[in-house]
C-alpha cells in the first residue's frame, strides 16, 4: 500500500510516498481502507512539530507515526477479535488532533479513539472534510454561552474552522457577522448573517457594533485590535496563540477579570464534538466547505497549498 512518508518533522517538499506492508489490525483495532483524507492546519503541525511543544503530542523526539494525517473516511475491511462495536463492510469516519497516520490507503485505528459510522448521506470527500475544522469550532462555541441573539462576529469564513463555527452557531439562534475575501463571496453567500464584511475593503475592527464574542478563526488578529468590538463583558477567542503567544496569559489574567476578556480554547475531545457534528450532518444543517482535492501522489502540492494560506476551506486527499 501507499502511505505518506517521513522519519522525522520536515518540510511538505521532503515527504515521500512509499510502498509498505498492509497492516494488521489488533486485537482492539479495526483496518480501514482510506477514502479520503484532509490536509489541514493541525496537520501542519503534525509535519512540521511546530510549535515544539505540539511535539509532545504527536511524537518526542520523532513523529509517532510515519504517515502524516489526523482524519479519515473510508471502508472497514478486518478487524481484531475483541472488536465487537463495528463490523467488516461498515464505512467509518474518525479524527485526533495530535495525528493518526491516516495520509495511507491502509490505517489500524484503536476502538478506543474517536471513531464512527460515517452518515449515509455524505461521500466520504464530505465526511472527512467535516471533522477537524468542525471540531475546532465546537471546542471555540463551546467555551462560551451561545443563546438565541447572542450577537457573535467570526473573523474568516472561508476556512475549515470559521465556515464550520458559522453553520453551528447559525443553528443555535446566534446574531452572526462575518468577514470574507473578495474573491470567495460565491462560497459563503449562502450563509446567514446580519453583516458580511469584505476584509478587503474594509477593516472590521472599526465597526461600530458591539458584540457578546469575537471569534477569531484564522488567528490573525489580536485581543487589542478586537477589544473595542466587545460588549462590557466580551469575550475574544482566537484559535491561534496570537501575537508573542500572548493569548494564554491573556487568558489566565481573565480568570481574574470580570470585564473584556480572553478565553483560550484548550480542546476537548474528539469523541464529544463528533457525535454533534453527525447530528447536524444528517439533518443538513451543516455541509463542510470544500477547496480543493488532490490524489495522494501530489501530497506536497496539497500541503504546499494548505500552508500558502489561500485555501478556502478543506484540502482534501482522495486514495
Amino acid at each position: 500500500m501507499k502511505i505518506v512518508y517521513r522519519d522525522t518533522y520536515c518540510t511538505a517538499e521532503e515527504l515521500e510516498i512509499r510502498e509498505v506492508e498492509i497492516p494488521v489490525p489488533g486485537e482492539n483495532q479495526i483496518l480501514v481502507k482510506v477514502k479520503a483524507s484532509t490536509v489541514n492546519r493541525t496537520d501542519e503541525g503534525v509535519l512540521l512539530g511546530k510549535p515544539f511543544i505540539f511535539r509532545f503530542f504527536a511524537g518526542f523526539p520523532k513523529p509517532r507515526y510515519h504517515a502524516t494525517g489526523t482524519d479519515f473516511s473510508g471502508e472497514i475491511v478486518g478487524a481484531g477479535k475483541n472488536v465487537v462495536e463495528f463490523k467488516v463492510g461498515q464505512e467509518v469516519f474518525g479524527f485526533l488532533d495530535h495525528g493518526l497516520g491516516t495520509h495511507a490507503e491502509y490505517v489500524c485505528i484503536d476502538i478506543k479513539q474517536p471513531v464512527f459510522l460515517k452518515p449515509k448521506n455524505i461521500s466520504h470527500i464530505q465526511a472527512a472534510s467535516a471533522l477537524e475544522g468542525a471540531h475546532y469550532a465546537f471546542n471555540f462555541i463551546n467555551k462560551v454561552k451561545i443563546e438565541p441573539g447572542t450577537k457573535v462576529f467570526v473573523n474568516g469564513s472561508t476556512g475549515a474552522i470559521g465556515n464550520a463555527a458559522i453553520q453551528q452557531l447559525n443553528t443555535m439562534g446566534a446574531e452572526v457577522s462575518f468577514t470574507y475575501p473578495t474573491d470567495s463571496y460565491d462560497k459563503i453567500s449562502h450563509l446567514k448573517a446580519v453583516k458580511k464584511i469584505d476584509y478587503k475593503k474594509a477593516d472590521f475592527t472599526e465597526l461600530s457594533e458591539h458584540y457578546d464574542f469575537v471569534f477569531d478563526a484564522v488567528g490573525k488578529s489580536s485581543f487589542g485590535n478586537c477589544k473595542k468590538l466587545l460588549n462590557e463583558k466580551g469575550v475574544y477567542i482566537s484559535s491561534e496563540l496570537g501575537p508573542k503567544g500572548e493569548n494564554i496569559p491573556l487568558a489566565i489574567l481573565g480568570l481574574f477579570q470580570s470585564g473584556k476578556k480572553v478565553i483560550f480554547p484548550f480542546p476537548g475531545s474528539p469523541k464529544y464534538s463528533i457525535p454533534h457534528i453527525i447530528n447536524l450532518l444528517e439533518t443538513g444543517e451543516f455541509v463542510p466547505l470544500i477547496d480543493r482535492t488532490y490524489p495522494i501522489s501530489e501530497i506536497k502540492e496539497a500541503f504546499n497549498y494548505m500552508l500558502s494560506g489561500e485555501k478556502r476551506g478543506n484540502v482534501v486527499i482522495t486514495f
